[in-house]
């Protein structure tokens, strides 16, 4: 069902959700439950297009590591997405998921995948419940901004393929993603609607995301795709605070990508705003230390090459012995000393974050001061934020989207009580 094309606002009597993603489904959950009549327009063809997209490789529902542990993934949002997670944490929302028929079970890694790996079976059971709930979505519907509003309504106004519609309610819950993946509906493109109104926004910034290096035409020829294995990344905030991870990332045409990137994707990127670039350092032996690389290195190799030196005595081969030499003079690989120093913290210059449109996530948004804890929006009471549109950030593992759902709730809670429902 869809409003129909009018330049007069149609008064819906609940509320309206705009945003078709977690976070603004599990608002109109949230309301539809406690009786308010629900209306949730989404600009794609079809809501749940970017959560579909993001379940391909695996849907990643939430992680099983402690609480004090999975808050702290929030960095320097933990105080506010904390008592969200208080709320509706890891532990509630593989409940939920029970709830709708879809099994789940934990990873060797800890995190937390329905039992069939796919996203879609979860968001079908969800769309059932929701229009049995009395929901109504209306697609194809872009936000394009506020209308005069009276008497406590918000006048919305959306773009369709029949022209101009306006609806008003009296609750508005906002759910319009950040700025990555704009073909899948989260462009930014509510940015600067909420800061005409006196909306407090913070710049969208790419997260979870690759970044670009200046590699050598051969290098690159020779190794983009390739994954690094069993290597540490170091890094040093702006702050001062030292950040040092072990895993994997891939050599892209580019740069680097991959989920040890990812990790320390905030950190790196923080370095790149304040300096202009960053240096990261790898750790090509991370189970050795550098007493014991140094000793390995300084050994005699008599004929033999550096290459097979390294192979023989490090297991240092492939893509890590190119990374080496992709780095180093000839003469600092002839150096001994050197040579082990570089083996335990490669220096590699990180020229730039790559587009948002490409990135996993995004930081920036409605920042948390402009609301109050119900997720409402202090210059637009009755209007109320949820998902990736606030200001906060976190690594991949589950941790995006349990984040998104306990906001939606909070927001859809908060704006059922404002309603009086």
């Amino acid at each position: 069902m869809s409003a129909a094309a009018s330049s007069d606002p149609v008064r819906l009597p609940g509320a309206v959700v705009i945003g078709g993603g977690p976070a603004g489904l599990m608002a109109a959950e949230q309301m539809a439950a406690r009786g308010v009549a629900v209306d949730v327009y989404d600009a794609m063809p079809s809501v749940g297009r970017k959560f579909l997209m993001a379940g391909k490789g695996g849907m990643n529902i939430t992680h099983s590591e402690p609480a004090d542990a999975f808050v702290a993934r929030y960095g320097a949002r933990a105080d506010r997405i904390g008592p969200l997670l208080d709320d509706f944490g890891a532990d509630a929302l593989r409940a939920w998921v029970h709830d709708l028929g879809i099994d789940t079970f934990v990873g060797s890694s800890g995190r937390v995948f329905p039992t069939e790996m796919k996203a879609a079976p979860l968001l079908r059971a969800w769309l059932h419940r929701l229009r049995e709930s009395g929901v109504r979505v209306h697609v194809r519907h872009r936000w394009t901004g506020f209308t005069p509003g009276a008497d406590g309504w918000h006048g919305l106004r959306f773009a369709t393929r029949d022209g101009e519609t306006h609806v008003a309610a009296r609750a508005v819950v906002l759910a319009l993603g950040g700025g990555s993946w704009a073909r899948l509906g989260s462009d930014g493109a509510w940015m600067p609607l909420l800061a005409a109104r006196g909306v407090d926004v913070a710049p969208l910034r790419p997260a979870n995301c690759g970044f670009d290096v200046a590699w050598s035409p051969l290098f690159r020829s020779e190794h983009a795709g390739d994954p690094v294995k069993a290597v540490a990344i170091g890094v040093t905030a702006p702050d001062g605070t030292v950040w040092h991870r072990q895993g994997e990332f891939v050599i892209s045409e580019t740069g680097i990508e991959g989920s040890l990137v990812y990790a320390l994707s905030a950190p790196i990127r923080d370095q790149i705003d304040a300096q202009g670039l960053a240096t990261i350092t790898l750790d090509l032996a991370p189970g050795r230390t550098a007493a014991q690389v140094a000793a390995e290195v300084a050994r005699p190799r008599g004929a033999r090459s550096v290459s097979s030196h390294l192979q023989s005595r490090l297991g240092i081969t492939g893509v890590k012995a190119r990374l080496l030499r992709e780095v180093l003079s000839k003469e600092a690989m002839h150096d001994p000393v050197a040579l082990a120093a570089a083996i335990k913290a490669l220096p590699l210059q990180l020229l730039r974050a790559r587009p948002i449109d490409e990135v996993i996530s995004t930081a920036g948004g409605v920042r948390f001061e402009a609301m109050d804890d119900r997720l409402m929006l202090d210059a637009l009471p009755g209007v109320f934020c949820a998902g990736e549109m606030l200001d906060w950030e976190a690594p991949t593992g589950g941790y995006l989207l349990t984040a998104c759902l306990a906001s939606g709730r909070t927001a859809g809670l908060g704006a059922a009580a404002y309603l009086g429902a």
